[in-house]
């Protein structure tokens, strides 16, 4: 028995996303996992986190941890802008700030348009994304938010939000 993972049918990834850009890629996150789109605010450096882990914030009571996902996905650092925002997404009850460099629109994407992800070889991970979105001349990196964080990076957000 094969330890693949099967791909989700074309027509269970279609829906509304939430698209933002980083650099000069579009890319979205299923709007059913965003709780809110915030403006970037004061954020708490936690010591002995990756990079990519900026710390929390305290967003009405509640703190929450906050990922650049730029440095996530290994681009370069950029300076914020009155466009940089963080989404709020949901993943595993935990409500995780992911920083953008700006927020584009929700997209409603059917599955017809919706490809697979292409395989780059060996040793590159492609499985946090969905699929390709191909809507009007342009296409959308689809992210499942769920595997862009691997569980041992979901178990530290888990522990950063409660303490």
């Amino acid at each position: 028995m094969e330890a693949v993972v099967e791909k989700r049918e074309r027509s269970a990834l279609e829906g509304k996303f939430l698209t933002f850009i980083l650099g000069k890629e579009i890319y979205g996150f299923e709007i059913l996992k965003v709780r809110e789109i915030i403006g970037l605010m004061d954020i708490t450096t936690v010591p002995q986190t990756p990079e990519y882990m900026k710390g929390v914030i305290n967003l009405r009571g509640k703190v929450i941890p906050v990922i650049d996902l730029r440095l996530k996905f290994s681009m370069q650092e950029e300076e914020h802008t009155q466009e940089t925002c963080v989404i709020v997404v949901e993943v595993e009850n935990t409500s995780i700030g992911i920083i953008v460099d700006s927020v584009s629109e929700v997209s409603d994407i059917s599955g017809g348009s919706i490809e697979e992800a292409p395989s780059f070889g060996q040793g590159i991970d492609t499985s946090f994304i969905m699929g390709l979105g191909k809507v009007k001349d342009k296409i959308i990196i689809l992210l499942d938010i769920e595997t862009v964080l691997s569980s041992e990076e979901l178990e530290m957000v888990g522990q950063l939000a409660e303490e």
